[in-house]
């Protein structure tokens, strides 16, 4: 906060792409990729984080962690039908009751749906672009058009649909209503937490010719072919098995990542309109801006499209995380290496805006690395996915009621992997720079050096070093010990009010039963009631009326 003026707060601007990888952005060097506005925001004035991890691989956890600063696991927040309530906290909640105006759009994957108006209890304004007659949505794909494409698709497990006359989705209308919000100040008086959710560049993977246009797919870095890969993950074997792309043909992958960019450099326009808005109001050197996914994708790495529940590979886990403070702080700009979680973006939030968290969370603020580029931030970074044998629940999500997707459908090869308990284990990942461990309980362990194996091909767990993996081990149990429940702050009584009261009653003085009863309506405990009752009998003493055999 400004030392020049401490009762400043600055806007907090959050755009959050959705399933967006952290290689595919220019500045971190994907060569093919168009990301002009992000590619300046971290050369010019941020701090861009590239070894920045999510702590899930997919939706609802990743947001339900770094939207409390908590680890999925603590609060059993690690399937997608398992969302914040009535009693959680988040970091929307947190800015609110500090005297933020928080606007969010409708992008959903956060608060229990069945709860009718929770998510009005964490935010001022929820915005729905079909709701607002100022702004005219997109006209979608006609059933038509979307007919056609499918007949198209060689594999309909790629998610591929390609180019499109428009694509269709909501990104555009809510990007158009958070410029409104900037533009036109509900409360102006009040600093401005706005969250921004956008679907692109998630799969199915389709874009407008003009972002496709964009995009030299003879730059595309070469992908990672799941034939050259030794003894990966059941989850990620059962996927490729299902998907039978092995007769998809370099030049269709090709294409599909060019798509995939293109839904970038979409994203990548966005951002800067979302700027260009906040400069015309005055309030960009104002704003602390950050940019981040909730997790990656395959996008044709390992053979398969889309995500998976419990799988590590960096494509899925490693995320972009860019930061832009407000003007009168100091910052470092340029790309920073040192080991981030998405946790940590949540500490970074409350610490800019000069607000005291109610709630215990782990991560950690990144304005020490922001001033300073060289400075560390962690030793290790975890994520973690998947479920105990026989937790079915935990795929509801996909599996309508136990039926699952029919086969040609694109989520097929996933969730039929999802149902397998064998496949979709729990697993936990840490990761110090170099080294990846991912532990399961069966035992079928992963373990990756990245230095000498960057595409993660090579499981070398069966030559692993013993003290390497005992030193990788301790370190992950002391994080589950030091994350796995959160004490409340508010202290509990340990006796209710007539639990206390029959602790008393036989030493009050006579005629001041009610005014010890209202003493202890104040929450003290037992001892001092009886401290209070010993000083009221020395009272009536000092009147003449004291008997110590009373006592």
């Amino acid at each position: 906060m400004s030392k020049e003026d401490p009762r400043r707060r600055p806007n907090i601007i959050i755009l959050n792409p959705d399933e967006m990888r952290s290689d595919s952005l220019g500045h971190l060097g994907n060569p093919a990729a168009h990301t002009p506005r992000m590619d300046a925001l971290a050369r010019e004035e941020g701090v861009s984080f590239s070894n920045a991890f999510c702590q899930n691989p997919v939706c609802v956890p990743s947001r339900c962690s770094f939207l409390t600063g908590l680890y999925p696991h603590t609060r059993g927040h690690r399937t997608m039908r398992h969302l914040l309530h009535q009693e959680e906290k988040s970091l929307f909640s947190e800015l609110k009751d500090a005297g933020y105006y928080v606007w969010i759009n409708g992008r959903g994957d956060l608060y229990a749906g069945q709860v009718e108006g929770l998510d009005k209890k964490h935010a001022d304004e929820v915005y729905f672009y079909d709701k607002n007659e100022k702004i005219t949505p997109v006209n979608p794909l006609t059933m038509k058009q979307v007919e056609a494409q499918k007949k198209e698709k060689r594999n309909p497990y790629m998610c591929f649909e390609g180019v499109v006359e428009m694509d269709g989705g909501p990104d555009v209308p809510h990007t158009l209503g958070a410029i409104d919000a900037i533009l036109n100040r509900t409360e102006p008086n009040k600093p401005l937490c706005l969250f921004l959710g956008w679907m692109n560049p998630h799969p199915e993977y389709r874009i407008e010719k003009k972002y496709r246009d964009l995009i030299d797919a003879d730059k595309i870095p070469d992908r990672i072919d799941y034939q050259s890969c030794v003894d990966k993950s059941l989850m990620l074997q059962k996927i490729h098995e299902l998907s039978k792309t092995e007769d998809v043909t370099e030049e269709e992958w090709r294409e599909l990542r060019a798509v995939y960019l293109a839904q970038c450099a979409k994203v990548d326009e966005m951002v800067g309109m979302v700027c260009d808005a906040l400069k015309e109001v005055g309030e960009y050197d104002n704003s602390a801006i950050f940019i981040l996914s909730d997790h990656g994708d395959f996008t044709g790495d390992y053979s398969v499209a889309e995500k998976a529940q419990n799988s590590f590979e960096n494509c899925l886990v490693k995320v972009p995380l860019l930061i832009k403070p407000p003007k009168w702080e100091k910052a470092d700009p340029g790309v920073s290496e040192s080991l981030t979680e998405l946790v940590d973006f949540y500490a970074t939030v409350l610490d800019y805006a000069g607000v005291e968290p109610s709630e215990t969370h782990f991560g950690y603020t990144l304005r020490p690395v922001i001033e300073d580029r060289s400075m560390p931030n962690r030793q290790y970074v975890f994520c973690e996915g998947g479920r105990n044998p026989g937790e079915t629940h935990c795929d509801e999500w996909h599996s309508k009621g136990g039926r699952g997707p029919a086969v040609g459908s694109s989520l097929y090869p996933k969730v039929t992997a999802q149902k397998d308990d064998n496949c979709h284990e729990k697993g936990t990942m840490i990761f110090d720079g170099r080294i990846k461990y991912i532990h399961r309980p069966s035992g079928r362990d992963e373990l990756y050096d990245l230095f000498e194996d960057p595409g993660e091909c090579r499981n070398i767990i069966a030559s692993a070093d013993q003290e390497l993996l005992y030193r990788l081990k301790s370190k992950m149990l002391d994080w589950y010990q030091q994350t796995c429940d959160i004490v409340p702050k508010k202290l509990d009584e340990r006796n209710s009010f007539e639990q206390t009261w029959t602790f008393v009653r036989g030493i009050c003085p006579p005629g001041k039963e009610e005014k010890v009863r209202e003493y202890l309506k104040t929450g003290v405990e037992w001892p001092d009631a009886l401290r209070y009752c010993v000083e009221l009998w020395m009272q009536i003493g000092k009147e003449g009326n004291y008997d110590e055999t009373l006592l």
